[in-house]
């Protein structure tokens, strides 16, 4: 089968192969026929070196699919199932995942993906990114990562609850909590800073402003949800005007960069919230002083997945989906061929740009 494959660290290219394999089925595994998969930012944040990864390594790890195969043990879904992919799945049975309510934190689910290899190669394994490699016509995935759905939702729309919409509504809904009537500063207008949008939305905030060096990403970030849109240079004013210069309620950083983290802090008012949602490198690092974090009262928090649960998540976005409160057919920009996949990655960060979805 044809797969996009990384083959070093850092590259702006990926190798479009036609000679990959899957190795044979395990107990607790799901097969499945890619039917979609999103490009996402951090495919190429694999590629630039920011998020580690081994080559050769199929990339993708947002997408869904058609169940054509399952191993012993499994019972949650079945051969025709509509599934979507999980790239940090909740065991089940960790205090993660029970006592904590924290389920996108489970490192069992974290560590069986991390580790999953599905791919060969004549006589070589090729690893996975976050064990999915939806960046493949098929792949097999660890039971807890596949998320059956209803059949009624399009696949590929489906494919974006995977990553970069779960990651961005459930930011603000899961991990930065917005409240209704609240002030929301978002930094960063691709996938996930759009998805973060629209959870503010449906939170109910009353302003939620769109930060974006492109004046293009601005004009798109209207039309799901931005009361309010700014560059940089105008955030200032626009944070002045709205909140009388104290500051937003709540901000979520979607970039990852140190900078708009920081950025991030400094727009929210006393006693706010900033939320931290981009991946960073990890050689870079938030600075606040030792006096101004006690004097402010200011909430840091991190948002790995969302804080969701995709056990149940995926399926409530999915319904706010059907019942038009999500809008995710319109974040769906133009379809590519798997050939195509490189330019998409060469695309992405451009203004016109929300989110890539490839048809296989």
């Amino acid at each position: 089968m044809r797969a996009a494959i990384l083959t070093e660290v850092p590259t702006t290219k990926l190798i479009i192969a036609d000679d990959v394999s899957l190795r044979p089925l395990g107990p607790g595994e799901v097969q499945l026929r890619v039917a979609h998969s999103g490009v996402c930012h951090s495919d190429l944040s694999a590629m630039n070196g920011t998020i580690p990864i081994e080559g050769p390594a199929v990339l993708g790890h947002e997408g869904s699919g058609v169940v054509t195969d399952v191993g012993d043990g499994v019972t949650h879904v079945e051969p025709g199932d509509h599934v979507v992919m999980a790239f940090a799945p909740a065991c089940g049975a960790c205090p993660y995942c029970n006592e904590r309510a924290q389920a996108s934190l489970c490192l069992t689910g974290t560590f069986t993906m991390m580790g999953h290899q599905q791919f060969v190669q004549g006589d070589t394994v090729v690893n996975s990114m976050a064990g999915l490699g939806t960046f493949a016509e098929e792949t097999i995935v660890p039971g807890m990562g596949v998320i059956k759905i209803d059949k009624d939702i399009p696949l590929d729309v489906a494919a974006l609850v995977g990553c970069g919409v779960t990651t961005g509504v459930s930011a603000s809904i899961n991990s930065a909590k917005v409240t209704p009537g609240s002030s929301v500063a978002i930094i960063g207008c691709g996938g996930v800073g759009i998805a973060a949008i629209q959870g503010a939305r449906i939170a109910g905030a009353e302003a939620i402003v769109a930060i974006d060096l492109h004046e293009g990403k601005l004009e798109q970030a209207k039309t799901f949800g931005a009361t309010h849109v700014a560059t940089p240079d105008q955030i200032e004013d626009v944070k002045n005007e709205l909140t009388g210069g104290e500051g937003f309620d709540f901000a979520i950083e979607c970039i990852g960069l140190a900078p708009t983290m920081r950025q991030a802090y400094d727009l929210i008012r006393r006693g706010g919230t900033a939320c931290i949602v981009g991946v960073g490198r990890s050689d870079q690092f938030l600075q606040l002083n030792a006096f101004e974090q006690f004097f402010n009262g200011k909430t840091v928090v991190g948002s790995m997945y969302g804080s969701a649960d995709v056990r149940t998540d995926f399926e409530r976005f999915l319904g706010y989906y059907k019942d038009g409160q999500l809008d995710l057919d319109n974040m769906i920009s133009r379809r590519l061929d798997l050939e195509d996949v490189n330019d998409a990655i060469d695309s992405l960060g451009q203004a016109d740009i929300i989110r890539q979805v490839i048809d296989y």
